[in-house]
């Protein structure tokens, strides 16, 4: 087969075995997960880059419980948490600089028996004030424990297509971890603030809407979101392409920037969030400052602070445990990543995951690149600059789409199908390197005429058999053969037809010896042969069938005549009649020599020592 052909053909079954083997492993879960998970990773890699260059809202703003704040609180109430008026006069003191929304981060859950008038001047604030929101949690607590709770209609939503969010169970739950009951049922700006985390512990993702009692509730930020763009629905849709468009189903309202604001989901019924930042991003203002601010009457630090804001209230401090993990940050407060998800809305700034054919599309343009780099480049230190330069402009790319396009294309199986290919590429020229020198060696060893081993390989086998037989008390025996009156059949036939039979004698020995047995030619029309592991009794067996077989066949000469040839064999056996090379075949030629001047035609194998060699 031509080399070329050979060499690409060598390549091309090699990468389909191991692009088989990558595709066979694609199917084992735990494969799949392993690469779900590596993925992951890389998107936190991408977007601790990207986040750099993110510039939250200054718009949105968040008051912080932090330890500073806690320390105050517990000074000045005794405890956390602290009495609802409180809350209540924070809004009540706040309504007068104008803030756009002020969006509790905190679960105000059951009454105080204590200090009921407390509770009594939270609802009326929040019940009074619609830019007021307040959160609720869904869980999945047993009805044993608690009883699951009907709520308001008001809140409720309907979604056309929602395969993407029943069928999920994160996002279906049994319970629900009821607010106040007069606030519950006193205002419609109440959604929930639960999260999800990947296997990991990590939060990328946040679902806009969960599934409880047989119907959809928003959440939070998607409330706050859809009121700040003067959406006003509870109608959604999903699209084939797996978004919900957020748009008024009445007069088809969009965001003022004429841009539709679309939620993409991913397979799990989520969004996949962008950060801003691998610190707190936000501008945060401790609630201690706000408190002294309302005590002073500073109205001016109010104004400054939250006139036409967004306003987030939430716990930073650590010993209040809303600390989360996330792509950009081991250490995030809950209240930045609920102001991250709001402010993905107000900029239509989720990330969207590529279409999987588009990933598997890349991979595969990509692999093939690497393997034609393999095949074509001779350098291995070329092919693997190239693997490296390829994979990093490809990282690089990847995260320039991320940044400017809010696309996540991937980069696990991409890469691990490069690797594949790569090592698929050197498997190949492995095989062909090593069929190569195969057969550079065997040219370097053979002899082109009669196809048998040339004399210095013969000389080398020698040697390691001598070596072989003095160290483990192996014995081997050397048969040497001449055709008997080969110069005068030459001078007859010509030497074309004393090739011809030359070439037919070579291939009837190799016949009738073992696998494991060492043809070669020797010089001229001389040939031996080196059996391994073989006595001298065996030797003359094998010399005595060679022999025969040579008298009984007929051989065709370069005319196309037909003619019969015979030969002279010698057998040597050690360390019987030597232990070195040269005795060795100075005792089969002297047998050879005896086997001529006794008529030829026959095998000699024992000799006395003072017997002249031809």
């Amino acid at each position: 087969m031509n080399k070329k052909i050979w060499t690409r053909t060598a390549y091309i079954l090699t990468t389909i075995l191991v692009f088989g083997v990558f595709l066979y492993l694609c199917f084992l879960p735990s494969f799949r997960n392993f690469v779900f998970e590596i993925e992951n990773k890389t998107f936190d890699l991408r977007q601790n880059i990207t986040s750099k260059y993110m510039n939250p809202s200054d718009k949105i703003s968040i008051i912080e419980v932090d330890d500073e704040s806690y320390e105050y609180i517990v000074d000045k109430f005794g405890s956390w948490p602290v009495p609802r008026v409180f809350w209540a006069n924070l809004i009540t003191n706040l309504e007068p600089s104008k803030p756009n929304m002020l969006i509790f981060d905190l679960l105000f859950l059951k009454r105080f028996t204590a200090d009921g008038d407390s509770d009594l001047e939270l609802i009326q604030a929040v019940n009074k004030n619609k830019n007021v929101y307040v959160s609720m949690n869904f869980d999945n607590y047993s009805k044993e424990v608690r009883t699951p709770p009907k709520l308001p209609l008001a809140l409720q939503n309907n979604i056309e297509n929602d395969f993407l969010i029943k069928t999920n169970p994160d996002l279906v739950y049994s319970n629900c971890r009821p607010i106040l009951e007069e606030i519950l049922n006193g205002t419609k700006n109440i959604g929930l603030i639960n999260v999800q985390r990947d296997k990991d512990g990590i939060i990328r993702t946040m679902s806009p809407f969960s599934y409880y009692d047989g119907t959809y509730y928003k959440h939070l930020t998607i409330l706050a979101g859809l009121d700040y763009l003067n959406i006003s629905t509870n109608n959604f849709k999903l699209n084939k392409r797996g978004e919900i468009v957020l748009q008024d189903t009445l007069n088809k309202t969009q965001d003022t920037s004429g841009k539709k604001t679309i939620l993409p989901l991913n397979s799990n019924g989520r969004v996949i969030l962008n950060w801003y930042g691998p610190e707190w991003s936000f501008n945060y203002i401790p609630l201690w400052k706000v408190a002294s601010a309302i005590e002073k009457g500073d109205k001016a630090f109010l104004e400054n602070n939250f006139k036409d804001k967004i306003i987030f209230v939430g716990v930073t401090a650590n010993s209040l445990s809303d600390i989360k993990s996330t792509p950009v940050s081991y250490m995030f407060p809950g209240v930045e990543v609920q102001a991250t998800f709001l402010n993905n809305i107000l900029d239509n700034n989720f990330i969207k995951k590529a279409p999987l054919a588009f990933d598997i599309v890349l991979a595969i343009f990509l692999a093939a690149l690497i393997g034609f780099g393999v095949m074509n480049f001779k350098s291995p230190a070329k092919s693997v600059l190239m693997f490296f330069g390829v994979y990093t402009l490809y990282f690089i790319l990847s995260t320039l789409l991320m940044l400017f396009f809010n696309v996540w294309i991937s980069l696990t199986a991409p890469i691990m199908l490069g690797i594949f290919v790569f090592a698929a590429g050197y498997i190949a020229k492995y095989l062909i390197t090593s069929r190569d020198y195969e057969h550079t060696y065997k040219l370097a060893v053979t002899d082109g005429l009669t196809e048998m081993f040339n004399h210095r390989y013969f000389q080398e086998q020698m040697t390691n058999n001598i070596q072989n037989a003095k160290r483990y008390g192996n014995v081997f025996s050397l048969i040497m053969v001449d055709i008997d009156f080969f110069k005068k059949f030459n001078d007859t036939y010509g030497h074309q037809s004393g090739d011809a039979v030359l070439r037919q004698v070579a291939q009837t020995i190799k016949r009738n010896i073992r696998s494991t047995d060492i043809p070669c030619r020797y010089g001229g029309e001389e040939m031996s042969v080196i059996l391994t592991n073989t006595n001298k009794e065996d030797a003359i067996k094998t010399a005595i069938k060679i022999c025969e077989a040579v008298r009984n066949k007929e051989f065709e000469l370069a005319t196309g005549d037909w003619t019969h040839v015979t030969i002279s064999l010698g057998v040597a056996t050690m360390p019987t009649d030597g232990d070195t090379t040269e005795k060795l075949i100075e005792y089969a030629d002297k047998c050879l020599y005896v086997a001529k001047r006794n008529g030829r035609n026959q095998v000699v194998h024992d000799v006395p020592d003072d017997t002249p060699t031809e």
